[in-house]
């Protein structure tokens, strides 16, 4: 089996200023401190969502793979009625012969 995607909708009900939609930045994840995985460094990206107050920031480790931006292979950035909605894909790469 294997990741295809991610879809996260975090809600913000009580945001003080609602103009300002919520944002979110992707970092590489620090390695882990085991020697057997080296390799694996740029394995994992953190995703961090920043809203505003009252809301900390929160983060989440995804796999580091190519998103497929394309609206209809179904990438969603949103951010409505106090729902960050972000759905997408990765790339996929076809075997050809």
């Amino acid at each position: 089996k294997m990741v295809q995607g991610y879809i996260f909708n975090i809600f913000y009900p009580q945001l003080l200023d609602p103009s300002i939609p919520p944002t979110f930045v992707l970092e590489q994840a620090p390695p882990d401190d085991a020697p057997s995985q080296n390799s694996a460094a740029n394995e994992f990206l953190i995703i961090r969502f920043r809203a505003g107050p009252p809301y900390e920031e929160i983060a989440f480790k995804i796999i580091n793979m190519e998103w497929d931006r394309n609206s209809k292979h179904g990438y969603n950035c949103v951010f409505e009625h106090g729902v960050l909605q972000l759905h997408f894909n990765f790339k996929r790469w076809r075997y050809r012969r």
